[in-house]
């Protein structure tokens, strides 16, 4: 005779093995889980000390750049109504400190570098830094060194205390424009449109012009 096929002890054997199957394997899941979200937790943890690490530099340089404008203020003596005649009457220095390139990070500036605005000349002498599309007219001179003595200039004045200045050479065709925005405490900044170049922007201050 065949043997009698217990189907309740089959049932029961098959739930058993299953759930010991799911045991084994929930214990698996979860320990990777832990692993898993050790690591992610370890790569965040990371971000975070990098990232903080950064803006502790970037803050340590603001507050070098800042107290170099503060002190050079101070030693120029700069009030708002003399920068507002500087502005106003085309007469004043623009002093480079720090270089933005459009390519790579800024940089504070070791060099004197800075750009003359007179009623009858605008002389820039500025170091750049990024790609050029094309060879310079003078290769003799490096960066954007040139004197020109037909521009367009166009003053406006902004809520905030400061002023846009907007400089067009009409003789000197490898720069289209130079962009100032000039503060009534003596800080600027300068944004220079390149007709064969990459765009590059400083930071600084303006000064009275030295006779």
């Amino acid at each position: 005779m065949f043997p009698v096929f217990n189907y309740r002890d089959f049932f029961k054997i098959s739930c058993l093995q299953i759930l010991h199957f799911l045991k084994i394997n929930g214990v698996i899941f979860v320990a990777f889980y832990l692993l898993n979200r050790e690591i992610m937790y370890t790569k965040q943890l990371h971000s975070i000390i990098k990232f903080s690490a950064i803006a502790i530099i970037l803050s340590l340089l603001f507050f070098q750049c800042s107290s170099s404008k503060k002190s050079t203020n101070q030693n120029t003596k700069l009030t708002a109504e003399d920068v507002r005649n500087m502005v106003n009457n085309k007469d004043f220095i623009f002093v480079a400190e720090r270089v933005l390139p459009f390519r790579g990070s800024s940089r504070l500036l070791t060099s004197e570098y800075d750009v003359t605005v007179k009623k009858d000349s605008l002389i820039s002498y500025l170091p750049f830094f990024g790609r050029a599309y094309q060879a310079p007219i003078d290769p003799s001179k490096g960066g954007m060194q040139f004197t020109s003595t037909n521009f367009s200039y166009e003053v406006n004045a902004n809520k905030n205390n400061s002023w846009d200045v907007i400089i067009k050479p009409k003789d000197y065709h490898e720069v289209q424009q130079f962009s100032f925005i000039i503060f009534d405490n003596g800080s600027a900044s300068l944004n220079v449109i390149n007709t064969n170049k990459d765009p590059i922007s400083f930071n600084g201050h303006v000064e009275k012009f030295k006779e």
